[in-house]
C-alpha cells in the first residue's frame, strides 16, 4: 500500500460522502438530523439561514379549559360554552337569545310557561268552575253556581233543594249529581213509605176464606201520601229529565220516551248516564 492510496477503511472522505460510508453510494446522514440546502454560490457547505424570529405554534389547552379561539359555523360547541351566532346548540346547553330552543330542553330560568293547559298555582281560587268536558260555568258574587247553571259538584241537599227551587224549569241544564242525588233520595223516600205502609196495613187487616184481605185503617193515611207525592212531583221530574238532556246536548222531547213500555224507560236511562257535553250550553238562560 503506498502513500497515495487513500481508498482504505481508514482513509480519509471518499467521493465527497462522510466519514465511513463506501464510495457510490447514498450519502447518509446522523439520526434525526437534515441535510442543509446549498448555497447558490457554494456546493459544499448548508445555506445560510434568514435572520429574524420564526413564528412558534401555540401550546395545546391545558385538560378542562376553553379554546380561546370561537368556533366556526355550524361546528358544535365545546360542553358547557354557549353556541356561536349560527351554530346549532349541543345538547344540555341553554339556546341563545332570538334561536329556537331544541327538543327536550327547558325554558329559561324566569320564563313564563304556555297558558294552555298549565295548571293553576297550589292554592289558588279559579273564578270559574271546570266541569268534565263541558263549558266553565260563572261563578255568582258570593262564589256559588247559579241556580240558571247547572250545579256539577252538588251533594244530596243541595241537589234535593234545586229540583224544588227549578219546578217547572226546562230550560237550562242539571249535571249528573243534580239529577242521580235526586233520583236516590226519592227512591229512599219511597221505599221508606212503602214499608211503612205495609206495617200499618197489617196491624188491624182483614182475611177472607177466599185467600184475599183488606189492609187495616193505618194504611189509607199512606195511600194519601202517594198520591199526593206522585201528583206534586210528576212536573219537576219531567223538568228535571229535560235539563239533563239538555247537558248531554239533546232535545228535552226525548224524554217522551218514557210513557213507551219497557223499552222506552231504558232509552232514558241510558241518556241519563251520559256525561256532559259543550254543546249543552245552548240550551243555558242566564239570569242577573
Amino acid at each position: 500500500m503506498t502513500d497515495n492510496d487513500t481508498s482504505g477503511p481508514q482513509g480519509g472522505d471518499a467521493g465527497g460522502g462522510p466519514r465511513g460510508q463506501q464510495p457510490g453510494s447514498a450519502p447518509q446522514w446522523p439520526y434525526g438530523s437534515q441535510p442543509a440546502e446549498a448555497s447558490p454560490g457554494s456546493q459544499d457547505g448548508p445555506a445560510p439561514q434568514e435572520a429574524g424570529p420564526q413564528p412558534v405554534a401555540p401550546p395545546p389547552p391545558a385538560y378542562g379549559s376553553v379554546p380561546s379561539a370561537p368556533p366556526q359555523t355550524g361546528q358544535a360547541s365545546p360542553y358547557g360554552s354557549a353556541p356561536a351566532h349560527g351554530s346549532a346548540p349541543t345538547y344540555g346547553s341553554a339556546p341563545t337569545s332570538g334561536s329556537a330552543p331544541t327538543y327536550g330542553s327547558a325554558s329559561p330560568y324566569g320564563a313564563q310557561p304556555s297558558p294552555y293547559g298549565s295548571a293553576s298555582p297550589y292554592g289558588a281560587q279559579g273564578t270559574v268552575a271546570q266541569p268534565l268536558y263541558a263549558t266553565p260555568v260563572p261563578l255568582g258574587p258570593d262564589g256559588s253556581v247559579p241556580l240558571w247553571a247547572p250545579h256539577y259538584d252538588a251533594g244530596p241537599v243541595v241537589a234535593v233543594k234545586r229540583f224544588f227551587q227549578k219546578y217547572a224549569t226546562f230550560s237550562g241544564r242539571a249535571s249528573r249529581a243534580e239529577y242521580w242525588w235526586a233520583v236516590l233520595a226519592n227512591s229512599v223516600l219511597w221505599a221508606v213509605l212503602g214499608v211503612g205502609s205495609l206495617l200499618a196495613g197489617t196491624a188491624g187487616s182483614t182475611t177472607y176464606p177466599d185467600g184475599t184481605s183488606d189492609p187495616g185503617p193505618g194504611f189509607y193515611p199512606f195511600v194519601a201520601i202517594f198520591a199526593v207525592l206522585l201528583l206534586g212531583t210528576i212536573v219537576p221530574w219531567l223538568a228535571l229529565g229535560v235539563r239533563r238532556l239538555h247537558d248531554v246536548d239533546l232535545s228535552g222531547l226525548l224524554i217522551l220516551l218514557n210513557f213507551v213500555p219497557y223499552l222506552g224507560g231504558l232509552v232514558v236511562f241510558i241518556l241519563s248516564l251520559l256525561g256532559p257535553k259543550p254543546g249543552g250550553a245552548r240550551f243555558d238562560r242566564p239570569t242577573s
